[in-house]
């Protein structure tokens, strides 16, 4: 669903994301303000994500903007994870089979 909002937004649709029983009834800059707010709440990593008491503010109309350009600047360089390959997260082990063996059970789905 996250994903479906991010593309919505980068679409310029949020219309589809409002109740269908308000029609047009609604502040089409506060949905996009709202929607930002939502989605800095929502990022990957916590220590991205807004505190309540900035929510507050950027709710209020108080440094959103200026928030949501960072995140966009940021979100450019996503968190990435390392690609490690088993042969080199176990090139420094000595070649002890156990090792191997345990490591090809814990590989395996849980």
């Amino acid at each position: 669903m996250l994903d479906w909002v991010k593309k919505m937004h980068q679409e310029k649709k949020l219309d589809v994301l409002v109740d269908k029983g308000l029609g047009s009834s609604y502040d089409h800059i506060e949905l996009e303000e709202m929607v930002q707010v939502a989605l800095l709440c929502t990022q990957y990593l916590p220590g991205h994500r807004p505190k309540m008491s900035e929510v507050v503010r950027m709710l209020e109309g108080d440094g959103l903007a200026e928030r949501w350009e960072a995140s966009q600047r940021t979100d450019s360089h996503k968190f990435k994870v390392p690609d490690f390959t088993f042969g080199r997260c176990y090139s420094d082990l000595t070649d002890d089979s156990s090792l191997l063996v345990q490591a090809v059970e814990l590989s395996g789905p849980r």
